[in-house]
């Protein structure tokens, strides 16, 4: 029997159930396999794609690894979505961990809450689906219609639709202008609360 070369499918699609409870594809222009540390590891390229029941993720480069693929690690134009909460991601580089639900996005990296009308930026980003919470880090921007938060350190807490923004937070409402030490935003409401070395601006 004549064997095909794994590096030289194209347009692979590979179909498996990896568990009773969830569905797991992925497809590429080229697909290797090997194994570091003791690790197995799948490495798609081209136009790679992931999909599971709860998520579809797209890069230049995805590393699947562990048991039952627990870990995707993305490169290279990453696109991804949750598709249980309707959350947009795009970066440079992402890692999944499919059984703790938590993505961490590093680079230029953008988050986009859908059904909240969020969109945050950040260098580095935490997302965690069971707790509903995204951690941003470095040069962290936030924007909610006409709302624009600042800071070096934030939480989002998505249920709640809360912020909490440290490292010299300022929140922009239209024209008015907010500082302090630390600054949470009710981002339904669009009230602002501060404490310590409190200052702003607001024009009438």
């Amino acid at each position: 029997m004549k064997k095909v070369c794994a590096v030289c499918l194209v347009n692979f699609l590979f179909l498996c159930s990896l568990s009773a409870a969830e569905n797991f594809t992925f497809k590429a222009d080229r697909m290797t396999g090997g194994s570091a540390s003791g690790r197995e590891i799948t490495i798609l390229t081209g136009n790679a794609e992931v999909r599971s029941d709860t998520i579809f993720l797209q890069a230049d480069r995805i590393e699947l690894q562990g048991d039952e693929y627990q870990f995707i690690d993305c490169s290279g134009n990453v696109w991804g979505q949750d598709l249980e909460r309707g959350i947009v991601f795009i970066t440079d580089r992402l890692r999944y961990d499919r059984n703790l639900k938590i993505a961490r996005l590093e680079g230029n990296s953008t988050m986009e809450d859908k059904e909240n009308e969020v969109v945050a930026k950040a260098r580095f980003i935490e997302y965690n689906d069971t707790s509903g919470t995204a951690i941003l880090q470095v040069s962290v921007r936030l924007f909610k219609d006409t709302m624009v938060c600042r800071s070096d350190y934030a939480v989002y807490h998505r249920e709640e639709e809360t912020l909490d923004l440290r490292g010299y937070p300022v929140v922009y409402k239209e024209e008015d202008e907010f500082r302090a030490d630390f600054i949470q935003v009710d981002l339904e409401t669009e009230d602002v609360m501060m404490e310590g070395a409190i200052s702003g601006s607001i024009k009438e």
